[in-house]
């Protein structure tokens, strides 16, 4: 079966390294009328105190939109990037989907121990559990 993507996708990429590894793992699903919304949410603290500034934040977003785009450029689809807000990054991606009309969310499962899962709320998890558009998971090194 050859899985295709000829419409619009969220891809949400947490660090330089998920948004360049999705990206790869990605580019052989997509069709020159695939349209790529890369994301990175900035978590805010909801009261608390937030771990780095807002610009710091902002500076890493533009270090992953530089290497996922770098990736998608040897494709004939469209990307484009857009740094989101929100204190439940799962809601805000999914938000950001139905604003956009996205046919599904794209990702790869980064790799983690338990202990990390449970203290990072285990975004991957929630983003297949609580969908409400498809969502895809991508085998890492898929080609």
């Amino acid at each position: 079966m050859s899985l295709a993507f000829d419409g619009t996708v969220i891809v949400p990429a947490a660090d330089p390294d998920d948004g360049e590894r999705t990206a790869a793992a990605l580019t052989s699903h997509l069709t020159p009328t695939s349209s790529v919304v890369i994301v990175n949410v900035i978590e805010k603290a909801g009261g608390g105190i937030d771990k780095a500034s807002v610009s710091q934040r902002e500076e890493h977003a533009d270090d992953i939109f530089e290497r996922t785009e770098r990736v998608l450029d040897s494709t004939d689809a469209t990307a484009e990037t857009a740094v989101l807000y929100g204190t439940d990054v799962v809601e805000r991606i999914f938000g950001e989907a139905e604003d956009r009309n996205a046919d599904a969310v794209v990702f790869t499962a980064r790799e983690g121990n338990r202990l990390a899962e449970l203290l990072t709320g285990d975004v991957a998890r929630r983003l297949v559990k609580e969908a409400s558009i498809p969502v895809v998971a991508l085998p890492q090194g898929d080609s």
